[in-house]
């Protein structure tokens, strides 16, 4: 039977606040453990939260950015169970009456734009973090994680393959580090994501009975999990075996899923309005002002580098992949406005010096400036195309400026046309028979005698001269 996949996600997103949600301890990762606690986050008894505003405000950027309504009254619950990584014995949540409900979100992908719908984006606080030591049966517990302000963004059933779904999460890190609200890192677990997946015979409307994933921190783990599960999934419906509802986990090291527990329902958690927090009302001065305070967002700022620019769709793409991307394109086509060749010397050149290092654009040795200066060089016929490449390595491993390094080295083209014709003129005093097989027609020998005048000049004559002024004195 033809099976359709049906794919949903729960995605928790860190706020980068200083302090945590309702508590002034620091959120800064990588602290020694147990270092960022105070009373409210340990859950001590007697002890009375108090929102942080800032919060609030993020998750409101983010609900407006997805195309979210945003709710004038939003409520916080407990959400109660029982871990080790919680001292309270219960987590700060919203239930019935979440901060946004019914936004979306578009992805591309193979050319095509896919609407993914979003049900709701609530306020939460994280828990705390186990470490398993792996020579003893014994755990540890690290609460500096409790207390750190969580969104949970909780898309529709939309998605069809574990492609959508990659694309879908990579969209929505795109949107909070363009919002400035999180660095969206999953290694770190500053986003993190929970899989819904189920099959069912195409064409029915009915959901199939669903598996819900975790332990997945890359995008290409979500990828192969949910590939896993489709696998497992086929072959029990194929075999005329029932699927079961439950929580499974994500074992990288051997690619597969493996059962946890059986699946939570909303009433095991028994959820009821916290007592200790009062309603947020969200008054349409905030909202407004919220509003202006979005920057410029990755769509739109796309759509405009094409009209603007005047850039290939793909390479608007690229260069508004992230803001500090798209904020360095922009600063250099201010100091050298030739935007295509500003773009393919940042898309292939400095990428790959990226890449190399695992560095993010705003971490480029190279600024937006020295590589404007760099193409002025080239432009001005001071540096050859293949050194401007040399001179950019450079500048990337040394920071120094590339005009800097054209003048200390002596790497400046000699574009001086009488230098040159003295050149070239003993080239072809020394070269006869070459000169004669070009005067006959053999043409290609124009690219030896070009060699020798590079020779000569130790590769600082001016190409583009040297072919012209060869032509003009060979007749």
């Amino acid at each position: 039977m033809d099976y359709e996949v049906v794919i949903g996600l729960e995605v928790h997103v860190q706020l980068k606040t200083e302090s945590k949600i309702f508590c002034g301890c620091s959120t800064t990762f990588g602290a020694p453990p147990n270092t960022h606690t105070c009373p409210v986050c340990l859950g001590m008894p007697g002890v009375l939260p108090v929102l942080n505003r800032n919060v609030v405000e993020y998750a409101m950027r983010m609900a407006l950015a997805t195309n979210c309504q945003i709710a004038p009254y939003s409520q916080f619950a407990r959400k109660n169970y029982f871990y080790p990584d919680l001292p309270k014995g219960y987590q700060i949540s919203q239930y019935e009456l979440p901060l946004a409900e019914h936004g979306w979100v578009e992805i591309d992908l193979n050319g095509q734009t896919k609407r993914i719908g979003i049900t709701r984006i609530h306020l939460e606080e994280d828990a705390g973090k186990l470490i398993h030591d792996e020579n003893r049966p014994v755990s540890y517990v690290d609460l500096n994680r409790t207390g750190v302000p969580l969104i949970e963004i909780v898309s529709e059933p939309d998605m069809r393959d574990p492609e959508e779904a990659g694309a879908y999460l990579k969209k929505l890190r795109q949107l909070v580090r363009y919002l400035g609200i999180s660095d969206g890192n999953m290694e770190e677990g500053s986003l993190r994501c929970d899989a819904n997946i189920s099959l069912r015979p195409r064409g029915q409307d009915e959901l199939g009975v669903k598996s819900e994933l975790k332990n997945m921190n890359s995008f290409r783990h979500v990828q192969k999990a949910l590939e896993y599960e489709i696998r497992r999934q086929s072959a029990l419906l194929m075999d005329n075996r029932k699927v079961v509802q439950e929580t499974r986990l994500w074992d990288h090291g051997r690619g597969v899923t493996v059962a946890m527990r059986g699946k939570e329902e909303a009433h095991d958690y028994r959820y009821f309005p916290d007592p200790d927090l009062v309603p947020v009302r969200i008054e349409d001065q905030w909202l407004e002002s919220v509003k202006k305070s979005l920057p410029e967002l990755p769509d739109i700022k796309r759509e405009r580098f094409v009209r603007e620019y005047g850039l290939p769709a793909y390479d608007a793409g690229v260069l508004t992949s992230s803001r500090s991307m798209a904020d360095y394109f922009e600063s250099c086509v201010k100091a050298f406005p030739r935007p295509k060749t500003v773009s393919n010397w940042i898309m292939v050149e400095l990428i790959r010096l990226l890449k190399q290092d695992n560095r993010e654009i705003s971490a480029c040795p190279v600024s937006a400036d020295h590589l404007a200066g760099l193409l002025k060089l080239l432009e001005k016929g001071t540096i050859s195309g293949k050194m401007a490449k040399d001179v950019l390595e450079q500048a990337y491993s040394t920071g120094t400026s590339p005009e800097e390094i054209v003048r200390e080295q002596g790497l400046a083209q000699v574009s001086d046309e009488a230098t040159l014709r003295a050149v070239i003129q003993e080239v072809i005093d020394d070269c006869p028979q070459e000169v004669e097989k070009y005067r006959a027609g053999k043409h290609k020998i124009l690219g030896f005698l070009v060699g020798q005048v590079m020779k000569r000049t130790k590769g600082k004559a001016n190409p583009q001269k040297v072919n012209a002024l060869l032509r003009e004195l060979l007749g």
